[in-house]
């Protein structure tokens, strides 16, 4: 009797726990043949004339993929390494391997749900079914208390209604064993000379506190959370705020899904049971809710999103073609200390905080008064915590000045302005 073998197919979901996709392919299946796609055109220049992926997050993304494989090593098997189009691999695997299903996680941008649809298309020729599963998020869709369709545009209403009547599922358990379609060359993880960068040439300084993986991703939490407690309580001793500092990079790790949502969710529940809740755990629970949130309006809009009428009425784009002024903002060379400090910071560790995001965006936008998906694809290029949906929802909420009717509490335009206005001309009195 023919064996049925399922091919798992990894995207930004790096992780053995909590992973209802690698769960399902093994228990419906005799063998599995997990594999991750390099794909060409993730490492590529675009129109905006960034790349894709920049050095810091291919490095990122390198030593996740690398800790997945040594995650299923440890289980006797691996994961298959292909530099290639998904949609042209998976046709030769199926016939390659005997494979009978495809199982993946459906994205919500429209680069990467434009692919899963070629791939869906061609696998169906040959008569092999792409099984989609959603499991970027906190909140399952079908635990809503309502339809994709209606979900609240106000984040305030969806975050309310949500906490109110919808529930967090528990983690699912990591596999303790899997058997594996069997392969002669599992494939090489390729190196960033292999990806197309000249390590010499970039900047590799990185932040020392994030490097990609399950397992770095779970022992960074873990210190958070025992550390959070400590750090609220000394903000309040101190009379200070807890800001951003003092929030986690968690993001850096969600995004590739090396962590699962719910399990940073249930671990600060468990911490909170022990310490109290803080302001350091809600606010972690509050970016959890955002990224929902994201995902979820272009699950619903799709790029429509992002074209609000109230974007369009207030986007001031004088300079949206001035490669000066951009090339200034991006090498964080345009005399404002605050604005170049961020810049500096986020092409050297490929990370800074939300803050200082929303606050180089305004510089760019309304200083600058360069289109708004220039600064975007910027961000792309060069965030290790890099997600479509929270990064062109974020910087379209920027460009919106926080008046359109999706993002109204979300962004204060004024008080950004105000602030780079205060230290640009403190900076001038110092001279």
């Amino acid at each position: 009797m023919k064996s049925r073998n399922i091919l798992v197919w990894f995207r930004n979901d790096l992780r053995l726990h909590d992973n209802e996709m690698l769960v399902e392919a093994i228990a419906k299946s005799d063998k599995i043949l997990p594999v991750y796609f390099f794909d060409p055109r993730h490492f590529v220049s675009t129109e905006q004339e960034t790349f894709k992926t920049g050095v810091n997050r291919a490095k990122f993304l390198l030593e996740s993929v690398g800790e997945i494989r040594k995650a299923f090593q440890g289980l006797g098997g691996d994961i298959l390494l292909i530099k290639g189009k998904p949609e042209d691999e998976l046709p030769l695997l199926v016939e390659q391997m005997e494979i009978t299903e495809v199982y993946h996680h459906r994205e919500v941008a429209v680069e990467e749900t434009d692919v899963s649809t070629h791939a869906e298309d061609i696998l169906w020729k040959h008569k092999v079914n792409l099984k989609h599963f959603i499991g970027h998020t906190l909140y399952n869709k079908e635990d809503l208390p309502f339809p994709i369709k209606d979900i609240p545009d106000v984040f305030t209403q969806f975050k309310k209604k949500t906490e109110r009547d919808a529930i967090v599922k528990p983690c699912i358990l990591s596999p303790s064993e899997i058997t594996f379609v069997e392969t002669e060359h599992w494939g090489d993880l390729p190196n960033l000379a292999d990806l197309g960068f000249d390590p010499e040439n970039e900047l590799l300084a990185g932040d020392g506190d994030i490097r990609g993986g399950e397992n770095e991703g779970l022992l960074h939490l873990e210190s958070l959370l025992m550390l959070g407690s400590d750090l609220f309580q000394k903000s309040v001793s101190k009379g200070t705020v807890l800001q951003d500092k003092c929030i986690s990079k968690l993001s850096s790790w969600l995004s590739l899904g090396c962590l699962s949502p719910r399990k940073v969710y249930w671990m600060i529940k468990e911490a909170e049971n022990l310490q109290g809740s803080n302001a350091y755990f809600n606010q972690v629970l509050l970016g959890l809710l955002w990224r929902d949130y994201f995902r979820f309006m272009f699950k619903k809009h799709g790029r429509a999103f992002c074209n609000t009428p109230d974007l369009d009425t207030h986007l001031l784009v004088e300079n949206s073609f001035a490669p000066d002024l951009f090339m200034q903002w991006k090498n964080g060379d345009t005399g404002h200390p605050l604005v170049d400090k961020y810049m500096v910071q986020l092409n050297t560790t490929g990370f800074i905080p939300h803050s200082a995001r929303l606050l180089v965006a305004t510089f760019l936008i309304y200083f600058l008064k360069v289109d708004w998906t220039l600064g975007a694809a910027y961000f792309e290029e060069k965030l290790i915590d890099y997600a479509s949906a929270s990064n062109w929802g974020n910087w379209a909420i920027v460009a919106a000045g926080g008046e359109n009717k999706q993002n109204k509490s979300a962004f204060s335009h004024e008080k950004y302005m105000k602030l780079l206005e205060a230290e640009g001309a403190a900076s001038k009195t110092l001279v």
